[in-house]
C-alpha cells in the first residue's frame, strides 16, 4: 500500500497538486506495480520561512538515511 507524501512551497493550485498526485502515481505504477486502488498521496504546502526547519533540516537533511534524491541547494 504505496503511500507519497509530498511537501511543496506555497502557491501551486489545486488542479496542478491533482495533475502531480496523478503522474507520481502513474509512475510509481510503471516501476513497482500495484492497481490504482493501493495508492494514497497527500501534499503539503509550506511557506519558504517554514521551510528550512520544517522540511529541509528535519526531512531532507536529518533523514539522509533514507534520502534517494538530493536537492540541488543549500539552506546551511
Amino acid at each position: 500500500m504505496p503511500h507519497f507524501q509530498i511537501k511543496l512551497l506555497e502557491g501551486k493550485t489545486e488542479e496542478q497538486k491533482q495533475k502531480l498526485a496523478e503522474e507520481v502515481v502513474k509512475a510509481a505504477q510503471r516501476v513497482i506495480g500495484y492497481g490504482d486502488e493501493s495508492y494514497s498521496v497527500t501534499i503539503e504546502d509550506f511557506t519558504f520561512g517554514e521551510w528550512k526547519n520544517k522540511v529541509y533540516l528535519t526531512d531532507i537533511m536529518g533523514r539522509k538515511d533514507i534520502l534517494f534524491k538530493e536537492p540541488g541547494y543549500s539552506l546551511d
